[in-house]
């Protein structure tokens, strides 16, 4: 079992919560209401990164069709290269759909 190096109970119940929710609407409703705008378009941002650093894009391209920063850039290649591999999961389980 992945042993998370930040995880709490906090945290726990935040997982299950979103673990709950079924659909994309129920999704954006939980989002919506804990999230900033920000905040969300932040993760979808950083989530459109690693599909596009999976996919051997250069940083220029990324910068151009994101408008991420390239300090961004960096942190998602990071978290791709030495991460927990959540990312590799999410990217792993879509391939199979």
């Amino acid at each position: 079992m992945y042993q998370s190096k930040f995880g709490n109970l906090d945290i726990d119940h935040l997982y299950e919560a979103i673990l709950t929710l079924d659909t994309k609407e129920e999704c954006y409703r939980f989002f919506e209401d804990l999230c900033t705008v920000k905040e969300i378009l932040d993760m979808a941002q950083r989530l459109k990164v690693a599909k596009m650093l999976k996919d051997k894009k250069p940083y220029t391209e990324i910068v151009t069709e994101t408008k991420a920063s390239t300090a961004t850039i960096s942190r998602v290649n990071k978290s791709l290269v030495y991460g927990a591999e959540g990312y590799h999961l999410y990217f792993n389980k879509i391939s199979q759909k």
